[in-house]
């Protein structure tokens, strides 16, 4: 009679890429200075189907901002906080 052990490791990485549409700004949501991404990137970035990114955005899991120019910043913290807890509400 053989003893047998399965050892299971779950590994997690996380892949920021630093462009010209992120900036580091205000966020009141989190009451701090953080870097910020164009909505436009989101879905490229975080891979969220079009209405996932829609129903968090109404749902305020979101922070987000507007430049002087009308471009919608995202804040990167609450992006990844809400992508950390899956996709579920």
């Amino acid at each position: 009679m053989t003893r047998s052990t399965r050892i299971t490791i779950d590994t997690d990485s996380l892949l920021i890429l630093r462009g010209c549409t992120s900036a580091r700004t205000w966020c009141a949501g989190c009451a701090e200075e953080v870097e910020m991404i164009a909505l436009e990137s989101i879905e490229i970035l975080s891979n969220l189907l079009p209405h996932e990114l829609k129903e968090w955005l109404n749902s305020g899991a979101l922070h987000r901002s507007q430049t002087p120019g009308g471009v919608e910043l995202i804040c990167l913290n609450s992006l990844l906080a809400r992508l950390g807890n899956g996709r579920t509400n």
